[in-house]
């Protein structure tokens, strides 16, 4: 297999996304029997909600007022899986590395990606398909966004000091985000091996998308865009992720009619099971 020139989930980061720190403490998936996701009740969601919240609470003592002091909010459970607001942020700086557009980069959006990879991890748990991605497959990414992303240059991300220094002014750290790119490459060739067969991107849509998507990006930050060359591999990922995500989709329903996906958040999404305007939020 050949990293970075299959689709990335940007979901995925799009699911690939597309996992990648707290998103991974988040997606631990639970085990499910026959193909079909276990269904959690409305009465377990809200008691894994209430121990995910719990969980992120301080000492009485560290409160001002001698009260408990919520730190975190639950956003969704899935099949017993628990999303916090914090993973949702974990997730949007995580995808800004990929260079995407800010209007694509919103809160719901990468609730939705954590929710889709979720659903998507625990049917690989349950399938026991565990690709396996070596350290050079996820440096070869890594390495690219190091060169490409802008303001990297500057920063001087080619050294590990200079790319540490860059991660954290984001809220990041260099395992985070190897991990969070080990995670995205795995799911990604379970994808592929399920989806992708059959699927080509013609050299001229990648132009295109050069030209209209990712030069403009480079502009607005008053960077020189890197060569077409440079970006293709990546640009061919997003666009092949656009064509599987076509085809994933009544996968996808599938998984959540079959499963429990109970938002907790109204403005994050409904809930499969038609709960989620009677739970209100998570805090």
């Amino acid at each position: 297999m050949h990293i970075p020139e299959r689709a990335t989930l940007v979901i995925l980061a799009t699911m690939a996304c597309i996992v990648w720190c707290d998103a991974a403490h988040a997606q631990n998936p639970a085990p499910a029997k026959n193909d079909v996701q276990t269904h959690v009740s409305a009465a377990q969601s809200q008691t894994a909600a209430s121990e995910a919240v719990a969980a992120k609470q301080s000492s009485t003592a560290g409160s001002p007022e001698g009260q408990p002091k919520v730190l975190d909010s639950v956003i969704a459970v899935v099949n017993g899986d628990v999303l916090l607001e914090s993973d949702v942020q974990q997730e949007q700086r995580l995808e800004s590395l990929q260079m995407l557009p800010a209007s694509e980069n919103t809160t719901v959006n990468a609730a939705k990606h954590l929710i889709t990879r979720t659903l998507i991890l625990q049917q690989m748990k349950d399938q026991q398909a565990a690709p396996d991605i070596t350290d050079a497959q996820v440096e070869k990414v890594v390495g690219e966004i190091r060169k490409d992303l802008p303001g990297c240059a500057a920063a001087h991300c080619e050294t590990a000091a200079g790319w540490a220094a860059f991660l954290n002014s984001r809220g990041l750290s260099v395992e985070e985000v190897e991990d969070s790119w080990r995670q995205r490459l795995g799911i990604l060739d379970y994808l592929n091996l399920r989806f992708r067969s059959g699927i080509r991107i013609p050299s001229a849509d990648v132009q295109k998308y050069y030209q209209a998507t990712m030069v403009p990006e480079f502009q607005k930050k008053h960077q020189t865009p890197p060569p077409l060359k440079s970006l293709a591999p990546r640009i061919q990922e997003v666009l092949l992720q656009q064509q599987v995500s076509k085809q994933i989709d009544d996968w996808e329903d599938t998984l959540r009619q079959e499963g429990s996906v109970q938002i907790l958040v109204p403005a994050y999404g409904e809930s499969t099971d038609g709960t989620g305007d009677d739970m209100g939020s998570g805090a």
